[in-house]
């Protein structure tokens, strides 16, 4: 019996913290589907691909070699055999992200990647699937799915705290959300998505309510 968890939010929410507990606490596989979209950013970069030539980079998408490793311990991303992981998050790649996420043409490629995944761990206990659109777009088929929010000031905080540049963070975070707010919703819950609000909530107080949702469907589904 496998379970596909999608969990959804805008940035600084702790929906990555988040999935990584409750992947580890359930045995299951973790997948940041928005790192898919940032190596994307980050070989289009490299190939110096214009990124507002939207053909060029749709194509660019959909050759390059990359490789998902969903241990929730130590997730890796693998470009053209080297592991980028480190470079996803620099400041760099954040504030270009959103030209690959809203490029509908490579936003489909990549989706297409991400089912195929998500897919491929119902053969195993199943995975827990973090980013903006699983809950509706990518997995609604989900047996849980959870929107995770939060307070905006909260969230840019939450990320700032990490010794970043404020500045950087606050168009990082909040520019991205308003450029990604054009091709997808990711702060209203779809029918049968669960909200949390994370503002005064602690990571262990998100990660329990998503684990007791999880357990609650694992019961239902082992008693039919």
């Amino acid at each position: 019996m496998s379970i596909v968890i999608a969990i959804d939010g805008p940035a600084g929410t702790g929906k990555s913290t988040v999935a990584r507990a409750v992947a580890a606490k359930l045995g299951l596989e973790y997948f940041d589907t928005g790192a898919t979209y940032r190596v994307a950013a980050l070989h289009c970069l490299r190939e110096g691909i214009n990124l507002n030539n939207t053909d060029d980079v749709a194509a660019m998408v959909s050759t390059m070699n990359v490789e998902m490793r969903l241990d929730p311990a130590n997730p890796v991303v693998v470009l053209d055999d080297e592991d980028v992981s480190r470079l996803l998050h620099t400041d760099t790649i954040s504030l270009i992200v959103s030209d690959v996420a809203t490029n509908l043409a490579a936003r489909a490629v990549l989706g297409d990647m991400q089912r195929r995944v998500i897919a491929a761990s119902r053969k195993g206990a199943g995975i827990v699937a973090e980013g903006r659109d699983i809950t509706s777009v990518i997995a609604p088929e989900a047996e849980v799915r959870v929107l995770l929010t939060a307070d905006d000031e909260v969230r840019v905080a939450r990320r700032a705290g990490d010794g970043a540049d404020p500045v950087t963070v606050r168009e990082a975070v909040l520019g991205r959300d308003r450029k990604d707010a054009t091709v997808v919703e990711f702060h209203t819950a779809a029918d049968g998505v669960v909200q949390i609000d994370t503002t005064d909530l602690t990571i262990d107080e998100v990660v329990l309510a998503v684990v007791r949702l999880a357990e609650a469907q694992l019961a239902e589904e082992a008693s039919e």
